[in-house]
């Protein structure tokens, strides 16, 4: 006799994703995973006396979302801290830095019942995205110091390649910023900083405001339940010396973690993985190893992306390496050599070729068999998407990026209109028999509006179809985490990480970004109800 159900889903829309236009209206769920796909009176069979029959009402239900890039901790940070990502000009943006600032008083007033004027608690702030104000400049010491000449302030551009720190703050790491490239800290006509930072000038002010093991869990706490709103079962973690994976593997023991993790661990942690005997895909259920990750260049909002063609809007830069192709080669070739799945950030043309470069000279190891990747990958030509096709490499890519590749946008600005409707080309990708897997950056954090993005692109060589779109942010993202046998498609075996939709993306696809998440499932799980 057949067991029953410990859940069912009927009377809904049930899109499997792992075909065309193939539709149910039920899902049978026992013991965490799928045991039952078809018509609602034949999953009906599974009713038990115990059994949860969760009524959809003619909603969508897909397979979860899986984040395939993101950085859950800065996205746990935008909900503690200020999030700058709904300022519309430099002045709103001190405006909530100074808001920010309040709270930190009131907080360490609470613990000490004294005010500490010149405490080391930080304002941070996280997101902010100049190309869309009116005054498109960065954000600098002269307004950091409006909110606070006593305690530092640290604002981060939403890519995090850009930050700006007030006077506190370049006082107080002089030290550490005198090691870094010059240009990475740009200076007024008076030769004196003007506190933007660039690049690898972030990284000592980024590490001192790291989070401890307690807040950083309470982070990833607040992060995981916006995850489970937005209809993630799954996500990547790009990982640098963080609390986060210990959050995440306490979680996971205690059976309080309500999304899957693969996470990516920065190139100098190889050393580290190895030593303990952590490979790519070890782990539980919930938390994976994934890849190593490094970088090559910058970004397109600090100009730090390295192209092959000066920028539109600055004819004498071409970016910068922030690791150099000689260093990203050797790194390749030791992670391949031990079996680590590896992957690189890489979004100006001349970084994407240095990346394929690394990875066709790196051993004997087929990119394809390693599903080695390429993050970003936002201005690729023929020559470089045909090389992603034939080596198998994953394009794990953002398309809530296309945000800035409208008229008058950040590429426009940054690189003209030719080469902006060369960007995030997914169209021709996915012909040229690219694997695409879809993701945020945490910027922000939600599949809709990515999907949003990809379907009503601005040009011809970014725009998919709904269904397309949807499989990248599915079926593709698992299997750039090697997951695609458990993960990705509604079908029998696989586990029950499920989201339903209200109303249908395909009903309107000009306003997928309007869709509402109505349930989120992990592992049979309901994590999340909005009806």
């Amino acid at each position: 006799m057949t067991a029953a159900a410990d859940r069912l889903f009927v009377n809904g829309e049930v899109h499997t994703l792992a075909a065309p236009d193939e539709t149910h209206e039920a899902v049978a769920v026992r013991d965490g995973a799928i045991v039952r796909v078809g018509r609602t009176r034949e999953v009906e069979f599974l009713e038990g006396v115990d059994t949860d029959v969760v009524d959809l009402d003619g909603r969508v239900l897909l397979p979860g979302f899986v984040d395939a890039h993101t950085h859950l901790t800065t996205v746990g940070r935008y909900l503690v801290h200020a999030d700058l990502s709904t300022a519309d000009s430099p002045d709103e943006a001190v405006d909530l830095l100074t808001e920010r600032a309040a709270d930190v008083g009131a907080e360490e007033t609470g613990r000490s019942g004294d005010a500490d004027g010149d405490s080391d608690d930080p304002v941070l702030g996280y997101g902010y995205d100049e190309s869309t104000w009116d005054e498109e400049r960065y954000l600098t010491r002269d307004d950091l110091d409006r909110v606070s000449t006593e305690r530092p302030v640290a604002a981060f551009r939403e890519d995090m390649h850009v930050a700006a720190v007030n006077g506190v703050a370049l006082d107080r790491f002089a030290g550490a910023l005198a090691a870094v490239p010059d240009e990475t800290v740009p200076t007024d006509a008076d030769g004196e900083p003007t506190g933007v930072l660039l690049e690898s000038a972030i990284d000592p002010i980024y590490e001192a405001f790291e989070s401890g093991p307690t807040e950083t869990k309470a982070i990833v706490e607040a992060a995981l339940a916006d995850c489970a709103a937005k209809g993630i079962t799954g996500f990547h973690d790009m990982v640098r010396n963080s609390h986060a994976p210990r959050a995440y593997r306490e979680l996971d023991a205690a059976g309080g973690l309500t999304a899957r993790v693969r996470i990516n661990y920065w190139s100098d942690h190889l050393d580290a993985l190895r030593e303990v005997g952590l490979g790519t895909n070890d782990g539980s259920g919930m938390v994976e190893t994934g890849a190593i990750k490094s970088y090559t260049d910058g970004s397109f909002g600090g100009r730090t992306a390295r192209l092959s063609e000066p920028y539109a809007d600055a004819p004498e830069e071409t970016g910068q390496w922030v690791v150099a192709p000689d260093e990203l080669a050797e790194t390749v070739a030791e992670a391949t050599a031990a079996d680590y799945q590896f992957t690189a950030h890489a979004i100006g043309d001349e970084a994407v070729d240095a990346v394929l470069d690394a990875y066709e000279e790196a051993s004997e190891t087929d990119p394809g068999e390693a599903r080695h990747r390429i993050e970003h990958v936002e201005l690729a030509d023929d020559d470089a998407i045909e090389r992603l096709a034939d080596a198998g490499v994953v394009a794990s890519v953002q398309p809530n990026f296309l945000k800035w590749a409208g008229e008058d946008g950040l590429y426009e600005a940054r690189l003209g209109p030719e080469r902006t409707a060369a960007t995030n080309r997914y169209r021709d990708m996915l012909d040229a028999g690219v694997r695409l897997a879809f993701g945020s950056d945490g910027m922000p954090m939600d599949p809709l509006l990515g999907v949003h993005h990809a379907v009503n692109a601005p040009a011809e060589t970014q725009r998919l179809t709904v269904t397309e779109a949807l499989r990248a942010y599915t079926r593709g993202a698992a299997y750039a985490g090697f997951d695609e046998d458990r993960l990705g498609t509604v079908a029998v075996g696989k586990r029950a990480d499920l989201v339903a939709l209200d109303p249908s993306p395909w009903a309107e696809p000009e306003s997928i970004r309007d869709v509402d998440v109505a349930l989120t499932v992990v592992d049979g799980e309901v994590v999340y109800d909005g009806r």
